[in-house]
Formats: C-alpha cells, structure tokens, sequence
C-alpha cells in the first residue's frame, strides 16, 4: 500500500470513527426507529454514556446494524465503543479478515448515518 493510500484509508478511518462517535452523542433518531436497543450495537451504545445517546437513537443504530453486520460483526463493532483504538488497530491490520471486516464495518457506518442522522 502507497503513502497516498495510506493517508486516504488514515482519513476514511477518521470519518467513520467521527460518524460512529457522532451518532453515539446525538440526542434524536429524528423518530425513524424507536423500541429497546437490543442487541451489541445498541448496548454498547448506551453503555458508553455519551450525553445524548438515546434509546431511540441506540435503537436505529442497532437497526442498521441488523441490516448490515453479522452477529459476531456486531459484536467486535460493539467494542469500538468502549475501545475507538481497537477500530484503528483493526483498520491498519494487513490481515485479508480485518480488510473485509473493515468494509462491512463501514458499510454499517453509512446505513446508520442515512437511517439515524435524517
């Protein structure tokens, strides 16, 4: 991998830290999804104590989740929460699963951003 595609995954990395960070303080899900946020993203959503994470809003991340990660994607997700280091360390990793994982991972990251940030 270049300096340059280095510094273009460095940035991407940064933005779906940002966004996953960004719907964990938001304080409405703008009333798409409501319910129990069941589930590793939504627990851990709520577990980590940002201010304006909801019910709701932990509800329609985990909904997204739902739609885009398998269980034990769900899973190591949710430890990006409690750990954002552990997303950085997954996204640097050479490895051909953390690679695949990290595109999954990033497609939930949009679904959720569309479905929670409208």
């Amino acid at each position: 991998m270049g300096r340059a595609e280095k510094s273009r995954f460095q940035m991407r990395w940064i933005m779906a830290v940002a966004v996953l960070m960004a719907l964990g303080s938001c304080g409405s899900s703008g009333g798409r999804i409501s319910g129990s946020a069941s589930g590793p993203i939504g627990s851990a959503c709520i577990s980590a104590g940002r201010s304006g994470a909801s019910g709701a809003l932990c509800s329609c991340v985990q909904a997204a989740a739902n739609q885009t990660l398998g269980g034990s994607d769900q899973a190591r997700a949710a430890e990006f929460f409690a750990d954002p280091e552990k997303a950085q360390s997954t996204r640097m990793s050479d490895s051909s699963a953390s690679e695949a994982f990290w595109e999954r991972y990033r497609n939930f990251v949009s679904m959720a951003e569309a479905m929670c940030m409208a």
